[in-house]
């Protein structure tokens, strides 16, 4: 087992990275009152719930379950408020803790309900995807998507602790492993070239569920994350270039409807718009932009969506929430390995990269 500290003052917690981690023994000291609600979805409840309700039973909790439909479609207020009315017919008090099994749209939910339940309740994750370990898990990024707009609401609530177990991959699907590298990736081509020079080396190894290397990857990838977050929690400056391919693709899932492509397929393809974009501001070469596409490709990603219509999109990327003061910011690449947050691009050159990155 490896641990990581996301370092937040008297609110710095500890994320457990191994595999078969002992639930028991690791949450026991950030459990601190009786009463657990769990909050998971018909997908993973079947393999997970049991052995945590049994692990926090041992601890001597009370325990209740709220198992919600599983898919990015129903991260929705209707949804959220099934877990407000799993509390409130438990009778949990504020000394309670929500806990969150599963991947990123069980993580934001169940987050941003602890954030809301009696103005605010502790809050653990416990991710079972590998985008969620490597990305929504960290960081107290929480909430609900919009019609309008992907995470359109929310707060920010730091989890007590972080449990990112290995051998919960073992049972992920093909593509669900593919999304999670998307954002591993994003890690490199953001700040790290020397992580995508040794994910180049290793790609085709995670791909097959290597599970030292996917290990590695994790512990590399929430290690960058969790120094932004302890220099910028609430995404006033470096927090942001942990968007990058978001705007682009956040536009994607929206226009497509939530969950009919994955999140990290959409990143992956907002991805290759922002290296397009990039390059055609004279930042990175042609170069860089096919290095970033194979490096896609390799993972089975997409490279480019269906098409949408350009009024459209650039209607859903207006939504962004790095929209500041009516004007739209993008997350784009000086180099490979070194993001910049930008208003300054040409919108003509950005409705060109977007058009060049759609299925005919």
């Amino acid at each position: 087992m490896q641990t990581l500290h996301v370092e937040l003052g008297d609110r710095r917690y500890p994320i457990f990275i191994g595999s078969l981690l002992n639930p028991k023994e690791l949450l026991k000291s950030y459990l601190h009152g009786r009463q657990v609600m769990v909050v998971s979805n018909t997908t993973v409840a079947p393999l997970y719930l049991q052995h945590y309700v049994q692990a926090l039973t041992e601890l001597d909790k009370q325990v209740a379950q709220c198992i919600l439909p599983d898919g990015e479609k129903f991260k929705d207020i209707q949804h959220l408020n099934l877990i407000f009315d799993a509390l409130l017919e438990s009778g949990f008090n504020r000394d309670c803790t929500v806990l969150a099994l599963g991947g990123g749209v069980i993580g934001d939910m169940a987050g941003f309900a602890s954030a809301c339940f009696q103005r605010g309740v502790n809050f653990v994750q416990v991710p079972t995807t590998l985008l969620s370990q490597v990305d929504s898990s960290v960081g107290g990024k929480t909430g609900i998507n919009h019609p309008l707009g992907k995470n359109m609401l929310g707060a920010f609530q730091q989890p007590q602790v972080v449990l990112a177990d290995m051998a919960q991959l073992d049972t992920l699907p093909d593509r669900e492993l593919s999304a999670g590298l998307a954002e591993v990736i994003k890690y490199a081509l953001l700040g790290d070239v020397d992580f995508l020079v040794w994910l180049e080396q290793n790609i085709d190894a995670l791909v097959a569920r290597d599970a030292n290397l996917l290990a590695e990857a994790v512990y590399r990838s929430c290690a960058h994350k969790a120094r932004i977050v302890a220099n910028d929690e609430k995404e006033q400056g470096e927090r942001a270039l942990l968007n990058l391919g978001h705007t682009f693709g956040h536009a994607i899932e929206s226009y497509l409807g939530y969950g009919v492509w994955l999140h990290g397929e959409a990143v992956a393809t907002g991805m290759v718009m922002a290296a397009d974009l990039s390059h055609r501001l004279g930042w990175i070469s042609e170069d860089d932009v096919q290095r970033t596409k194979k490096i896609i490709q390799r993972a089975n990603l997409p490279i480019s969506c269906p098409k949408i219509p350009l009024d459209e999109f650039l209607a859903y990327m207006s939504h962004d929430k790095k929209v500041l003061n009516g004007q739209l910011r993008l997350v784009l690449l000086k180099k490979l390995g070194q993001a910049v947050i930008t208003k300054d691009f040409d919108i003509e050159l950005m409705k060109q990269s977007i058009l060049a990155n759609q299925s005919v």
